[in-house]
């Protein structure tokens, strides 16, 4: 649906609340239907008895900028939420609605689920729904291509560009205004300050200061991200950001156990296994590993399947000169791992797999996949700018590619060097595999069920598993070893170079699911695993 920028401040002070973080329990239970049993539900909270008196008065404030930044991105993904949810009169439909938040199942490669909205426009609400190819390349204004505008008609029909500052001008001076108060009772200064420069940003769409001194939170309880980050629903052309919010509680003990890998970085981007070319880069060696629990999701991150671990900034220059923070989401994990991916392996995995899926090892996954993140090459050999702009809608699928299966190299180096003992590299290897069930699930309209399907066909043709005539599947060690070297070199090289072509052709012929991976996959559906999990969760949930 195509949203009117003169309606939009309208359109959201009007629209009714019909989805609830925590969501409220009819008298009688309505009867489930298959579109919400892909999920299962999941209560998000932490302790927070060690909080001072003042980071408590901050939470709420918090809670409220995130629920902004909640409206936002509804508008982005779909456009009138109230309008939708009039349209819908089962409510388990509805809260499906919410989970999505639209008509379009993002588990399902955006198959619509509501009579008449038709399919989903792949730049979402970012560009006129009638805008030609055409018109876009001969569009002239250079802020077409920036992260932070909105692409709409003037009053003669032409293009023309909209700072997300403006366009959501109440919007956002509320939140940047909920921002500079919450920095009055943040406690810790680092976080204080990142807080007053996030709310400078929020009104000016330049983050990168506000990017720079969020890698100086490092001594803080409670931690917030916040803004425009992600561009996965801009599947025209990987350009907009999404608004989003995570509200977190940081894990102090857990935190002290990760901090001893930041150190091995540089030396492992020296290890990388392509040509000295693809990883001249020097990253950041500022990095942060820390632990969290997550009590809010509010926006993009919330949206179909869930984050559970962050590497940010993305912003290629902040990585550079400092590096990234990866915040692990624990509870978030472990809420994975206990509620899909150990029925998946005990529907997929042989028996004697099944005693390798341990959560240590997909901790250990997830938090090398963000450390790969950060890692590679950022700007192409060949002249083409960054692998962001030179692989444009490319670029999500390929780069969780490239975290997901670097990350598995970097635990490998890291226990041939004797520095990672937590779990046996069969353990990591094993469970990264019953991960790729997991996360291929997601389908194509996500940028990791791509990543997996890509994973999943590469292995297939290296040998690095196998599937016995019952349909459980075991990894075979050393051709695994050898595959993941391998595959993480290609990806490497493919970015190195940003042949746009090139890369989609690559990516193509493994971006398929075979029949044979399908029945395995329906077995999984029939068993009545959910797909992914949604949250109770909220100020309710926190502070009861």
């Amino acid at each position: 649906m195509k949203i009117k920028h003169l309606t939009i401040v309208m359109a959201i002070a009007m629209m009714a609340s019909a989805c609830s973080n925590a969501p409220k329990q009819p008298t009688e239970e309505p009867t489930k239907t298959k579109l919400i049993d892909k999920y299962a539900e999941y209560t998000l909270t932490s302790d927070i008895s060690h909080l001072s008196e003042s980071e408590k008065e901050m939470l709420p404030l918090l809670f409220e900028a995130a629920d902004i930044m909640e409206d936002l991105f509804w508008h982005e993904n779909y456009g009138d939420k109230a309008e939708l949810m009039a349209k819908i009169q089962d409510p388990d439909v509805q809260r499906f609605a919410c989970i999505t938040y639209g008509p379009w199942d993002g588990l399902d490669n955006n198959k619509p689920f509501v009579e008449g909205v038709g399919e989903k426009p792949k730049g979402a609400q970012f560009y006129p729904q009638d805008m030609t190819e055409e018109e876009w390349e001969a569009f002239a204004d250079p802020n077409k291509t920036s992260q932070y505008t909105m692409i709409v008609r003037d009053e003669n029909g032409a293009l023309k560009c909209v700072w997300y500052h403006e366009y959501f001008e109440e919007q956002i001076k509320k939140a940047a205004s909920l921002l500079d108060d919450a920095s009055e009772l943040a406690g810790d200064e680092e976080f204080a300050e990142y807080l007053r420069l996030r709310a400078k940003a929020l009104r000016t769409d330049d983050y990168f200061e506000s990017d720079m001194q969020w890698m100086d939170v490092r001594n803080n309880n409670i931690d917030l991200v916040i803004g425009p980050i992600e561009n996965y629903t801009d599947a025209r052309y990987g350009i907009k950001a999404s608004h989003e919010a995570f509200i977190l509680i940081k894990d102090q003990e857990w935190t002290k156990q990760l901090a001893r890998y930041a150190q091995f970085v540089p030396e492992l981007q020296k290890q990388l296994p392509v040509p000295e070319e693809y990883k001249k880069e020097v990253p950041g060696s500022d990095v942060d590993l820390a632990a969290y629990d997550a009590v809010y999701y509010a926006g993009d991150c919330n949206a179909n399947s869930k984050t559970i671990a962050i590497n940010l900034p993305n912003d290629e220059r902040v990585q550079l000169q400092r590096g990234t923070r990866k915040l692990q989401l624990k509870n978030a994990m472990q809420a994975k791992f206990d509620k899909i991916l150990v029925p998946i392996a005990g529907t997929l995995m042989t028996p004697e797999s099944q005693e390798h899926i341990k959560f240590d090892a997909f901790f250990a996954n997830v938090m090398f996949h963000e450390t790969a993140h950060g890692m590679g090459i950022k700007n192409t050999i060949t002249g083409k700018g960054t692998v962001h702009e030179a692989l444009g809608n490319l670029y999500n699928a390929i780069e969780e590619a490239k975290a997901d299966v670097l990350g598995l190299y970097l635990v490998t180096k890291l226990a041939e060097m004797g520095e990672y003992t937590n779990t046996t590299l069969e353990d990591n290897y094993t469970t990264f595999l019953a991960g790729i069930f997991r996360s291929v699930r997601f389908g194509a309209a996500s940028a990791h069920g791509k990543a997996n399907m890509i994973e999943f066909n590469y292995f297939q043709e290296m040998g690095a598993f196998t599937r016995n005539e019952q349909g459980q599947y075991a990894i075979d060690f050393e051709k695994m070893k050898v595959a993941v070297e391998k595959l993480a070199g290609d990806i490497l090289v493919h970015q190195g170079d940003g042949n746009y072509d090139d890369t989609k052709a690559w990516m193509e012929q493994r971006m398929l699911i075979s029949p044979e991976l399908q029945a395995d996959l329906d077995r999984v559906n029939k068993a009545g695993i959910p797909t992914d999990i949604y949250y109770k969760m909220g100020p309710d949930v926190l502070m009861k």
